[in-house]
């Protein structure tokens, strides 16, 4: 009812101002349990790939959207909710790995559509990174339900980081054919399997986006770039320091001159007025 009422709501002018272009949009089970495996450029994709399908498209999110007290809190809690966000506690590596797949599961045992991106986190440079062989694989696998690769096109050009009104423009979204791991059912602990069967759908989605494909993950990218960020900032610190010490050597180096220069007219002076007195 909720996730209904927030799709008119969202979807309908969400659609309506930016008209998303979509292709293959009958890849998509109409009906039954399949995961929809997805790209992530920007916060918005969550948002636009619901807002062009017929069912309800369940997503993982941090659980600080659902349990922030307050009024806003709780206005943040429900429109998470209500657009088929499921609160997962991040604050453990492995528990929240865990968690995220106990509730993938839990809705492909329902007969619905899961929402995952394998890359774990919004690309930092609008490249494809090395997806994350934990949540993807072992929840397919686990539930034998198909996976439709996803990719979302030109979302992260909306609203670029410190752009505050977005851009009107048209997004895509192009959903490839299902890929069926029946064959590797059982095998969901077997690390060599499930990094199998994540690079194939991450080479299916590098294919329908035409993105340059990175093999690492995007969170050591992140850290990369912060690092480098980081090291820039220091740079730059230690640059003016360097020049306002220079400034303050000069500065010195004149006072000690005009210094020098005043004693020696002082003693130049002196020395006239105790010469020999003028006839």
């Amino acid at each position: 009812m909720l996730y209904g009422t927030m799709k008119v709501a969202i979807g309908g002018p969400l659609k309506l101002a930016f008209r998303p272009w979509v292709e293959g949009l009958e890849n998509v089970p109409a009906e039954g349990p399949a995961i929809l495996a997805s790209n992530h450029l920007s916060f918005s994709d969550s948002f636009f790939l619901p807002a062009v399908l017929d069912r309800k498209v369940t997503f993982i999110a941090k659980a600080e959207y659902f349990t922030t007290p307050g009024v806003k809190g709780r206005m943040t809690a429900a429109f998470f909710k209500g657009v088929g966000q499921l609160p997962v506690d991040r604050s453990g590596a492995r528990g929240a790995g865990e968690a995220a797949i106990k509730s993938g599961i839990e809705v492909l045992e329902r007969g619905e559509l899961f929402g995952i991106y394998p890359e774990g986190t919004r690309s930092p440079d609008g490249r494809l990174y090395r997806g994350k062989p934990g949540g993807l694989a072992r929840v397919a696998l686990a539930t034998g339900a198909p996976v439709v690769p996803v990719a979302m096109i030109d979302t992260e050009k909306i609203q670029p980081p410190g752009q505050v009104m977005p851009k009107l423009m048209r997004p895509g979204i192009r959903i490839g054919k299902p890929l069926d791991f029946t064959r590797y059912q059982g095998m969901e602990h077997d690390r060599f399997v499930l990094r199998a069967v994540t690079d194939e759908v991450m080479y299916e989605i590098m294919k329908l986006s035409g993105q340059e494909y990175v093999d690492m993950y995007a969170t050591a990218m992140k850290r990369q770039l912060a690092e480098a960020a980081k090291a820039e900032k220091e740079a730059e610190k230690a640059e003016r320091e360097a020049e306002k010490a220079a400034r303050a050597a000069v500065a010195r180096a004149d006072k000690e001159q005009a210094e020098k220069l005043r004693a020696s007219l002082e003693q130049t002076d002196r020395g006239q007025a105790g010469g020999p007195a003028e006839r």
